[in-house]
């Protein structure tokens, strides 16, 4: 049980800003192995976010309140999963060979691409949260930062990692989860979708879509995934989640 609390503290530790303890006797490999609670990483932030979303709805009634839950969710992880939807944009975008893509990837400057994907993500969410009703608002969003982060880690036990280890973003190189880890990811992101009906089989659907069609992209121009390919396939899980709930619990 403690090695399982130091692995929640560690995912608690990469994936946001939120304080967790540190350990003295820290291994690398415990990012990897952690890989097993980002769901339940996601659903914490997921969890705030929604929070904010219903007390901000006891004041205003227009699309204010789903901005402040993003923002908020923004803030608790320092945009981690957007920074790698636009590099990968960027990258995917710009490159005519790998090695370039790669190369773009890990450029800290943001070019066209990933403004435009960004903007657009962001844009998507905001509207089809704010077609919902609060609290359908609220579930859909904490749902959605659960999947997301199970279709990240259905992406780390499928793919192969294609960057450099020394120069990855991501150190170590997120190699080498097990299938029966992915199992546990997939039980504790994704049972939310559960409680929003077919709405959340929708949602699920297309996010599961959404997410496959950028780990193939990348898989045909990289050969693989990049931490930058996980957060652009995070977001577009989270986003298509959102869609589907949206497309059927719509008022």
């Amino acid at each position: 049980m403690l090695n399982q609390f130091k692995l929640i503290c560690c995912a608690l530790q990469f994936l946001t800003r939120l304080p967790a303890p540190s350990f003295a006797d820290f291994q690398p490999d415990w990012i990897t192995r952690a890989a097993r609670y980002y769901p339940l990483v996601g659903l914490l932030v997921g969890g705030l976010s929604a929070l904010v979303l219903l007390a901000a709805a006891q004041i205003w009634s227009n699309a204010l309140p789903v901005l402040l839950a993003i923002a908020i969710g923004v803030l608790i992880t320092g945009g981690f999963h957007e920074d790698g939807l636009a590099d990968t944009a960027d990258g995917l975008g710009g490159g005519q060979t790998p090695q370039r893509r790669l190369e773009i990837m890990k450029d800290s400057r943001v070019g066209t691409y990933g403004v435009l994907a960004l903007g657009l993500v962001l844009a998507l969410k905001v509207a089809a949260l704010a077609a919902l009703p609060p609290l359908t608002a609220a579930l859909a969003l904490f749902s959605a930062h659960g999947a997301g982060r199970v279709a990240a880690v259905a992406a780390m036990v499928t793919g192969r990692h294609v960057s450099d280890p020394g120069n990855a973003k991501y150190k170590p190189a997120p190699d080498g989860v097990r299938p029966f880890e992915f199992l546990i990811a997939l039980v504790l992101g994704a049972w939310p979708l559960f409680l929003l009906g077919p709405a959340g089989l929708a949602g699920a659907v297309i996010g599961a879509v959404l997410a496959l069609l950028v780990t193939l992209t990348a898989r045909r121009l990289i050969g693989g995934y990049t931490g930058d390919v996980l957060g652009a396939l995070e977001q577009a899980c989270e986003l298509g989640v959102l869609l589907g709930v949206s497309a059927v619990a719509a008022q």
